[in-house]
This record gives C-alpha cells, structure tokens and sequence, in this order.
C-alpha cells in the first residue's frame, strides 16, 4: 500500500493547513467559459472540512440573495488558484451544519482574537 501513498504525494498540490472550519474565506476559483479562463471568488464560511489526502474536501457556504448556497472544494483541486483566509472563527464544532437553520445574526460566527 506503500505504492498508493508515493501516487498521492506526488499529485497533492495544493494543502491549505490555514484554513479551519469556521473561518470566512475568498476562494479563487479558475473558470473555463469556452476557450477562455478567468477567476471567479466564491467567499464564505467553511463549515466541514473531510477526508484526507488526495480526496480531502472543505465545504464553503455563505448567503447569496436570501439563499443559502453551498460548494464542495476538493483541497487539492487544479481549479483552485488560491485561498485566502480573511477571519479566523471561534468555533467549538467540527461540523458547522447548524448554520443552515440559522438566519441573520445567529448565523454570524465570532472572530477569534
């Protein structure tokens, strides 16, 4: 099984260790509309971060129009271009699931200091 962890190693890119579940993020995505690229942001806040390795996956979620929307990021995604944290989160969860119930301030979570 040694075979399968030298395979992961060599095609993990990119690890974002910085990025915790809770904290607001930018994360800059590549787009390919034809036979263009551009970057689009996604921002929210992670609210799971699961697996590991290759097929580890965070989830952004954050509020567009009244509507809740949620993305799946492989971490080590070629789609991604970056992440940038923008607040870190006071959490005391590993899942942030609740927040989908939650509207307006009781879905706000506390920076950490």
């Amino acid at each position: 099984m040694d075979l399968v962890k030298v395979i992961e190693s060599e095609n993990i890119q990119n690890s974002y260790p910085e990025v915790e579940v809770g904290d607001f993020v930018k994360a800059h995505l590549l787009i390919k509309e034809g036979a263009k690229e551009r970057i689009q942001v996604f921002e929210g806040y992670v609210i799971a971060r699961k697996g590991q390795g290759l097929s580890e996956t965070i989830t952004i979620r954050r509020v567009s129009y009244g509507i809740g929307v949620e993305r799946i990021l492989p971490v080590n995604s070629p789609k991604i271009d970056h992440i940038d944290v923008i607040r870190k989160g006071k959490i005391r969860r590993a899942k942030l699931y609740y927040l989908r119930d939650r509207q307006g301030k009781a879905a706000k979570i506390t920076q950490k200091i």
